[in-house]
């Protein structure tokens, strides 16, 4: 990033524990703006707790933490956030429109209804998905791809700076993965974008950086992991193929290179 630009995400020192038992320690990372991060790492390695220290939902132990050159919770109205998963009652008919807006709750209902702003905002993030024409359909009807661009939807209309995303591709078939990731690649050239997957090698041809999490934090170029470090972070053979013959990449207009 140029010269005097802070940082998306600045962590220092940190260490976090649940009810004793270490999560992570001794942290230290930083996130461009517009980087396009995965996080990976093993089951219990502090992905998630990672991803919810950066928006505040979680306090550190110790250390310090600076989103947008703010705290979590001053910078949180810029981050948006979709969860691993997301619960809801099959038989209750709430609207995609609906499932949408609940991301302009923050602070913007008064008499219990949503203002233009909201619903324009709402409207705009379903155009971005390419969801408009399902905003009346209940929810329940969609198939698992659509949901999960519902649900980026509803983190669109918070207008962010920042997304972040835990697991986005888990439920979805390899079709509607692909066109996810196409998305987000498209998404990267206005936010900064992290993302937690397990399949490093399907991201690895999209995104710019991976943070291997397993109780510690290590920050690589994509073009740098290898086999040799997943297996290393998982803790034991993990077959890794590398994409780097696969381009969806837009050329670089800043003269840097990753």
């Amino acid at each position: 990033m140029p010269t005097g630009v802070d940082p998306a995400v600045e962590i220092a020192g940190l260490s976090f524990s649940y009810n004793g038992a270490l999560a992570l320690a001794d942290v230290n990372v930083n996130i461009d703006r517009l980087d396009f991060v995965s996080v990976v790492g093993p089951n219990g390695g502090g992905k998630t707790t990672l991803l919810k220290i950066i928006i505040g939902l979680l306090k550190p132990d110790r250390g310090t933490v600076r989103v947008l050159g703010q705290s979590p919770s001053e910078a949180r109205s810029r981050i948006g956030y979709v969860a691993q998963q997301f619960q809801f009652d099959l038989l209750f008919p709430i609207r995609v429109i609906d499932v949408v807006l609940m991301g302009r709750l923050t602070g913007s209902i008064g008499s219990g209804h949503y203002r233009a702003p909201d619903r324009e905002a709402a409207e705009r993030a379903l155009k971005e998905v390419a969801l408009a024409d399902l905003s009346r359909r209940h929810f329940s009807e969609l198939s698992g791809g659509q949901r999960q661009r519902v649900l980026i939807a509803r983190a669109l209309a918070t207008e962010p700076e920042i997304l972040l995303l835990d697991e986005p591709t888990a439920h979805v078939d390899m079709a509607a993965q692909k066109d996810l990731m196409e998305f987000l690649h498209h998404l990267n050239d206005r936010l900064t974008i992290i993302m937690v997957t397990h399949d490093v090698a399907f991201v690895s041809s999209y995104v710019k950086s991976v943070l291997c999490v397993n109780l510690g934090v290590v920050k690589h170029p994509t073009r740098d992991i290898t086999g040799e470090i997943i297996s290393d972070l998982y803790g034991g053979y993990v077959r890794y193929v590398s994409h780097e013959h696969i381009s969806n990449s837009k050329p670089r207009t800043d003269g840097r290179h990753d």
